[in-house]
């Protein structure tokens, strides 16, 4: 059954991505509301120039009247990765906020083409069982809450098989992995969800990863490469500038290889149920680790442990769909002051599985500003001072020892 919509035959603007969800919902949408669809693409990263031709012709092969694709891997990147490096963002310890991160992003861009376009109608193909709905809706009703949401797969409870059966039986495009896997791909990674991650026990087969499906059983040799960062955004790579996408994607290429960043994380939904997702993000996590221990060189301590307070909170609003709360901009000042003096270059060795920090420079080294040696040599401070000093930060606990004596039970 169709949700009602308003009189009017404007056209409905449906978030495109090209999977199972959305390509089954282009002639549903068309049948049960006889309104013309126009889907629209976000390009966060991950679609080339064949990518984008192949996106285009599946679209009006499946019905749309037109399809529009909007460049925003620049604006994704200032928007939202830039601080995720800068807060060395990862979820459950392990996870980069692949995807998911993008999708206030692209939520935006809808509803400025809903408004340039004329239509207060908009569709998505998120589950009733997935964070995506979330980030969604709270975005867009957040900038557009004249806006019209249509959710017809949650809605409705549409299950993969049936979608791929409206599709076949339609003689309609089949999305490269069918009902088999839902792939999501963006700069900062790609996500693959199946009948594997639906339990907590194993790992999707080889043949199902995206980035990386030989990188174990055809091995590369070891490679090392520089990464150059300034005031805490990647700015260089083996010495050569480069503005931060292309680093990324450059990164993304090399560590895929290498089977860099692969990982299963089991989490908590902003719905409240435990989650699980295979991932692979290459770049990210090259990056995060990178710029961790380029901080270890120039921040001090209080400064780093400080940032870490709000950089998890940080992520946590992301995942959940709040970037636009202002919160978020207070967190992001913040992070970007910090970043004044995160400047250098880190040195990573790759080989399979693994990419190893092996050593870090900056001009505001505060390790190079002192005179000693860590377990070396006094510097701007004598023996007598370092037995001092050892004394002094004792005191606590041999006051508390002495307070507590006879007292016992």
């Amino acid at each position: 059954m169709s949700a009602t919509l308003p009189a009017g035959s404007e056209p409905i603007l449906l978030a495109f991505s090209g999977g199972l969800d959305t390509s089954f919902l282009v002639p549903w949408l068309n049948a049960n509301y006889g309104r013309p669809i126009i889907t629209v693409t976000v390009d966060t990263g991950g679609i080339d120039a064949e990518a984008a031709k192949v996106l285009e012709q599946r679209a009006h092969a499946l019905g749309a009247r037109d399809h529009i694709l909007v460049e925003s891997r620049k604006s994704y990147f200032d928007q939202v990765i830039k601080y995720l490096i800068m807060g060395n963002i990862k979820r459950g310890q392990m996870y980069p906020l692949c995807v998911g991160a993008e999708r206030v992003m692209q939520a935006q861009t809808i509803a400025e083409w809903a408004r340039k376009l004329g239509t207060k109608v908009v569709a998505h193909g998120c589950t009733a069982a997935g964070n995506d709905q979330v980030r969604f809706e709270v975005a867009l009703r957040t900038l557009a809450p004249e806006l019209t949401i249509l959710a017809p797969v949650r809605d409705q409870a549409f299950k993969r098989p049936e979608q791929l059966k409206y599709l076949e039986e339609r003689k309609l495009p089949i999305p490269p992995y069918g009902a088999a896997y839902s792939v999501n791909r963006g700069l900062w990674g790609v996500t693959i969800g199946g009948k594997e991650t639906l339990t907590s026990e194993g790992s999707i087969p080889d043949d199902a990863w995206v980035l990386s499906k030989t990188a174990f059983s055809a091995p590369q040799a070891p490679q090392t490469h520089r990464i150059g960062f300034t005031n805490g955004v990647p700015s260089s790579l083996d010495g050569e500038p480069l503005d931060p996408v292309t680093l990324i994607e450059k990164l993304e290429t090399i560590g895929a290889q290498f089977g860099i960043g692969r990982g299963i994380h089991l989490g908590d939904t902003i719905i409240g149920t435990k989650g699980r997702v295979a991932f692979e993000a290459p770049a990210a996590e090259v990056l995060l680790n990178a710029h961790r221990e380029l901080e270890k060189l120039v921040m001090t301590g209080r400064q780093q442990r400080i940032k870490e307070m709000v950089a998890g909170p940080y992520g946590d609003l992301v995942h959940e769909g709040q970037h636009l709360d202002p919160v978020c901009r207070d967190i992001e000042a913040l992070m970007t002051a910090s970043q004044a003096r995160v400047s250098g270059e880190v040195k990573v060795r790759y080989r399979p599985g693994n990419a190893f920090v092996e050593g870090v420079t900056s001009p505001y080294s505060i390790m190079a500003a002192s005179k000693g040696v860590y377990g070396e040599a006094a510097g701007e401070w004598t023996p007598a001072d370092a037995q001092g000093f050892s004394k002094m930060v004792g005191l606590p606990g041999m006051f508390w020892a002495r307070a507590g004596k006879g007292n016992e039970r």
